[in-house]
């Protein structure tokens, strides 16, 4: 069987900002790529009616998930709706002990917006139970007990809300990724039109280019590069498991191995 990657970010294009070259990476060792974004991007126009704009998202990130050959999870709630509670958590919880995945993506814990945030924790809560069978999820599914690697991205501007810079403690190679996440991206046309307006031509596919090269440059090896700092291992796998790394071979490094 393949290995499982799980990608789950808030809002449709999270993915491709900020996860979309590691999960094409992981595809080219083996893994079995999943894609899931809790809120639908209902608030994500200033001038789409809301339904209309629910169903323009959710095709953009359908296509993009096919893009990347990724099995597509239907978002579980609005935008500004993602709150760490209990229905939503059994919800997400029953998804991710479906597809069990040995790696999960998910956002940092620290970030510009509540919807990464909780998102977040929901995911972090959502993979550590996955061996409760005494939690009870929705719609039921028989809990496993498989390990999981579980990596927070970089905060969107790699920076904290309060501007504090984030240092990743892994760099995925995106170098020769750029003109497929920056496709990937404009699949999410919505947000071409609506970041125009605001930012200029093509603000959002700019933006994620000079993200993964702050982070690039921070890893000494990459032009570009997508960061990540691994969650501790209590309750998710073994002690000084780290599939990125071990899987990724020369196109991850740590930060460690920089040093010296």
């Amino acid at each position: 069987m393949s290995k499982v990657a799980f990608a789950i970010a808030a809002h449709p294009d999270d993915i491709e900002f900020l996860m979309a070259g590691t999960m094409l990476q992981l595809s080219h060792v083996g893994y079995e790529l999943h894609y899931m974004n809790v809120a639908n991007g209902c608030c994500g126009s200033t001038h789409i009616h809301r339904e209309e704009l629910v169903r323009i998202r959710l095709a953009e990130a359908r296509d993009a998930a096919a893009s990347l050959a990724a099995e597509h999870h239907h978002p579980l709630c609005d935008d500004l709706g993602i709150f760490y509670e209990p229905k939503l958590l059994a919800r997400l919880a029953s998804i991710i002990r479906d597809a069990n995945p040995s790696v999960i993506l998910t956002h940092a814990p620290l970030d510009y917006m509540e919807d990464h945030m909780n998102t977040s924790r929901l995911v972090t809560t959502a993979a550590f139970s996955r061996g409760m069978p005494n939690f009870q999820v929705s719609p039921p599914c028989p809990a496993v007990d498989t390990p999981v690697a579980l990596y927070h991205a970089q905060p969107y501007s790699n920076r904290t809300p309060l501007g504090e810079i984030i240092q990743p403690s892994i760099f995925v190679n995106t170098a020769p990724l750029q003109e497929k996440k920056s496709g990937l991206l404009a699949l999410h046309a919505s947000q071409k039109n609506w970041l125009d307006e605001s930012q200029g031509q093509d603000s959002y596919l700019e933006t994620m280019k000079q993200l993964d090269g702050e982070v690039g440059r921070w890893s000494g090896r990459f032009d570009y590069a997508e960061g990540w700092r691994q969650h501790l291992p209590i309750g998710f796998g073994p002690k000084d498991w780290n599939p990125l790394i071990e899987d990724l071979g020369q196109q991850a490094c740590l930060a460690t191995d920089l040093q010296g």
